[in-house]
């Protein structure tokens, strides 16, 4: 049998905020990401808006608008899936984790946490071989190098890594990493 007053003990800690340094810096990264993928989103309706006007009321098409709402999609995706990736705002299997052990579920948690992780380094890795392989080209219509289109997957990877050791460190301690909107 366990002791009551243990157990009462245990489920204080396991809701226990994370205040640990990586908390501390990745909430502010967290919030600052999705503001900035929220603007992206914002400029991207205006670009559409404005391409849409322009072809229609202008008969003048112009024609680096597409160009730019395609890079500002990887931006906003990409780092919005990290911030994701901090704040449980993915889908995920809950339900069946639920119905585990403490001890099961907190463990199944850590593996996908650090498959979460090594499917960030891979991702941080390939952004960048990628981006290096295209480095001297220029995006047609923008001529900015290509290479601004691998930076979001480079960024999203090194975010996420860093989300999900923060998501390690708290479950080793028993904590929890409150979500960078509240």
């Amino acid at each position: 049998m366990t002791d009551p007053h243990v157990a009462s003990h245990e489920q204080d800690i396991a809701g226990r905020p994370s205040t640990g340094l990586l908390s501390r810096i990745n909430a502010p990264v967290a919030r600052a990401g999705m503001y900035l993928s929220v603007t992206g989103l914002l400029v991207i309706v205006t670009i559409v808006f404005y391409q849409v006007f322009g072809r229609y009321v202008l008969n003048s098409s112009p024609t680096w608008t597409e160009n730019l709402a395609l890079v500002l999609i990887l931006y906003v995706t990409l780092i919005g899936a990290a911030v994701g990736v901090r704040d449980a705002g993915h889908i995920g299997m809950d339900s069946l984790l639920v119905m585990l052990p403490d001890n099961v579920r907190e463990k199944i948690e850590l593996v996908i946490h650090v498959l979460v992780a090594v499917f960030g380094i891979a991702m941080a890795y390939n952004g960048w071989i990628l981006g290096a392989s295209v480095g001297t080209v220029k995006i047609p219509n923008l001529g900015l190098p290509e290479v601004i289109r691998y930076v979001p997957l480079i960024a999203s990877g090194v975010l996420i890594v860093s989300f999900s050791i923060e998501h390690i460190i708290a479950l080793l301690r028993g904590e929890e990493v409150v979500p960078s909107w509240n």
